[in-house]
């Protein structure tokens, strides 16, 4: 029998993105939105924070965009994903908005997103948020080995390690060192040369099986 077919899927903020929060953080001075999923392991209570700040600084969608629009792929990330692109399927895999990544997404060359939505009132404040589905990138992964792929995972916090688990294979990429300490069970990547090794090596040992 011919070994199933490799798809690859990835988180996008902090492996081939900046972390959208920390760059508003970071543009409009306010310290508290710089969580990310690499500190904070509940999400709800996360973007529950995230949201008060919005009401609080009076910050709307608009300012957000504007502050992704100057944004720009980390180093070596669009050659990375091309290479991917060329050998596997590949999907990306993210709790960020759809509202969010159009413009990063097309400077990474419009790869497949899956993440979700955001709602905001008539006068641009965001005011909920969305999910498709709790747990979005774990029953991913689990639909694309239904579909019979054998599937590579790679993310870089909290939010991924229930898909890297889920995974044929999962790496960790550029974690905090709390991740790290809390998941050995993944191999890790410091940079896209040693991911790419990673996934070449374990593809290479699916082939010789």
């Amino acid at each position: 029998m011919p070994n199933k077919p490799v798809l690859v899927a990835m988180d996008l903020e902090g492996v081939f993105i900046p972390e959208i929060w920390i760059a508003v953080a970071e543009a409009t001075g306010i310290p508290g939105l710089r969580l990310t999923t690499r500190d904070v392991n509940d999400y709800d209570q996360l973007m529950r924070g995230r949201l008060a700040i919005l009401r609080q600084h009076g910050l709307k969608l608009a300012d957000i965009q504007r502050v992704i629009g100057t944004l720009s792929p980390l180093p070596g990330a669009v050659e990375f994903v091309a290479g991917l692109r060329a050998r596997f399927p590949f999907i990306v895999l993210s709790d960020t908005y759809y509202e969010f990544a159009g413009p990063l997404m097309a400077k990474l060359g419009s790869p497949t997103l899956f993440c979700n939505s955001l709602e905001t009132d008539a006068d641009d404040n965001v005011v909920d948020y969305h999910l498709r589905i709790r747990d979005g990138k774990f029953h991913s992964v689990n639909a694309f080995k239904a579909l019979n792929f054998t599937v590579i995972a790679g993310g870089d916090s909290y939010n991924d390690t229930t898909m890297l688990g889920a995974a044929d294979f999962g790496i960790l990429f550029r974690p905090s060192a709390n991740v790290k300490r809390e998941f050995p069970q993944f191999p890790v990547a410091e940079d896209y040369a040693t991911l790419d090794g990673l996934i070449t090596g374990f593809v290479a040992r699916q082939n010789a099986l």
